[in-house]
């Protein structure tokens, strides 16, 4: 008896995957196009299209009647999350741990260094010609905090650490103690942000942190901080973060926003003291191999019996 598997990424560019004549899985290739690849009641196991957002991704959900497995390739569910309750008791929805941590870790680096170096300021200069010279801030002896403290948030410490950061704390949904230290609860957040020169929001998108950064949220920020969103445009109150910027008390540093993508003419592109990449923390070379790895993994597992990984809820 075979099984259907929809993967966004064409079955023969994945190496590892297992054989169809000794596993019984029928691949097919679906990365969100208007026609779907078979009929979706057939499918067993489903790989979300990526980046193709929350309308395609849980567009064939409610005619899934078989599906057992659904597998996201972002570390965040949130796009799928409205399309669960049409599934069957049971199903698996699993995200894509392992896939993200290095290109999101990289990026977070790269905003924290920009900004507090004024990189896009030189840029401007060049286009002019002008020379801009200046005393700019380091990332050497500032103290961080990362709120959100999953595998992303600790990819992220893992390479503040040759920068010679003064102290990192780190914030999770629940206090618990890593390799590297304590983590505190969410609970503590006002006593530790007036004592991080940047903070760093890598937590997913839920209820709890729909909004977290919000005008109490900045507001306890020291004069001078740097906010960088790396999590999900809705983690921040745009509206109070526009008044915190055009105020000029602390700056951003944002690969997502709210709305996003962000409009023309929105005030969010020329706030002062704000830096905008366009949601591609994740879109960068190591995401393919990754992803591949991944999907084989899950899919040699998924037929073989086997339980598979990165389970983040399972319906009822």
């Amino acid at each position: 008896m075979t099984a259907d598997v929809w993967l966004p990424i064409p079955a023969d560019e994945i190496e590892g995957l297992p054989d169809p004549s000794d596993s019984g899985l029928s691949y097919r290739f679906w990365d969100g196009g208007p026609d779907f690849p078979a009929d979706p009641a057939d499918c067993a196991f489903y790989a979300v299209p990526y980046m193709k957002g929350m309308e395609i991704a849980v567009r064939p959900l409610a005619a899934m009647t078989s599906v057992r497995v659904v597998q996201t390739l972002s570390a965040g569910i949130d796009h799928v999350e409205p399309g669960l309750g049409a599934l069957r008791s049971g199903v698996r929805l699993c995200n894509a741990k392992g896939v993200h941590e290095a290109s999101t870790a990289e990026l977070t680096l790269a905003l924290i260094l920009a900004s507090l170096r004024g990189l896009p300021g030189f840029v401007r200069g060049q286009d002019k010609e002008e020379w801009r010279a200046g005393f700019y801030p380091a990332l050497a002896d500032k103290s961080v905090l990362i709120v959100g403290y999953g595998s992303i948030g600790a990819a992220i410490e893992d390479r503040l650490a040759p920068f010679e950061c003064a102290r990192v704390a780190r914030v999770a949904r629940s206090a618990r103690t890593t390799e590297r230290g304590e983590v505190r609860a969410l609970a503590d957040l006002p006593a530790l942000l007036p004592e991080a020169d940047i903070v760093i929001l890598s937590t997913p998108l839920t209820e709890q942190t729909k909004g977290l950064a919000n005008a109490g949220f900045l507001a306890r920020m020291k004069d001078g901080a740097l906010l960088v969103n790396v999590a999900r445009g809705p983690v921040v109150d745009t509206k109070a973060l526009l008044a915190e910027v055009e105020r000029g008390r602390i700056t951003a540093a944002l690969d997502v926003t709210d709305p996003e993508p962000l409009p023309a003419g929105h005030p969010l592109w020329h706030a002062p003291g704000v830096l905008i990449s366009p949601h591609v923390g994740g879109s960068t070379s190591a995401f393919m191999p990754r992803a591949k790895r991944l999907l084989a993994g899950q899919l040699t597992r998924f037929a073989a019996g086997e339980p598979v990984r990165n389970v983040v809820f399972t319906t009822e």
